[in-house]
């Protein structure tokens, strides 16, 4: 994949309140589950079947403690692009559930989005690293955080036991760490 010429000008940003989590939790499918995630590139969709997440659990989050879920909208438009959960773990941050809405994937909005995003986690909770895990079968996406500053670790972590293997298209599945000084 090429990096896109121009990056958007017209982004803007704001907090998750519980009242969002139903447009989040549609936004996260769409992206990562389904047909509608073939649109973009982050799709999951022959890895893993059903829903990622559901609005009780993103309302979750949003409500915990030291868990933010950054939004981005573009050209002032109610819709959402894009959002990411942040979370303050021991010494760092943690990034997770990073989503671009698949129609608007490779438009300069993601590095752009994550950027802030990174900010964010370093202005929140004065932490100088932050981290991710990216199923270890996801190449393009471990490729696309090392263009974005991420380093591999090394370090794995095995897929929550709470997924289904009936949701799971691929056996053994797993999770890599990558982090980031900032």
């Amino acid at each position: 994949m090429t990096e896109p010429a121009h990056t958007p000008s017209t982004l803007s940003y704001r907090l998750a309140v519980a009242d969002d989590a139903a447009a989040i939790a549609r936004l996260v499918n769409s992206a990562y589950r389904g047909d509608s995630s073939r649109q973009g590139w982050t799709t999951e969709a022959d890895l893993l079947e059903g829903d990622r997440i559901n609005a009780d659990q993103v309302r979750e989050l949003i409500l915990a403690d030291e868990s933010l879920i950054l939004l981005c909208q573009q050209n002032q438009q109610p819709e959402l692009s894009g959002c990411v959960h942040l979370q303050k773990t021991e010494n760092a941050a943690y990034l997770g559930m990073f989503v671009v809405k698949p129609t608007q994937q490779g438009s300069g909005i993601g590095k752009q989005f994550m950027r802030e995003a990174e900010t964010l986690a370093q202005h929140s909770w004065q932490v100088q690293t932050i981290w991710m895990t990216v199923i270890t079968l996801r190449h393009e996406l471990i490729a696309y955080y090392g263009r974005r500053g991420y380093q591999r670790t090394g370090q794995f972590k095995p897929f929550p036991s709470e997924i289904s293997k009936e949701v799971m298209l691929v056996p053994d599945l797993h999770f890599e760490v990558l982090e980031k000084r900032l």
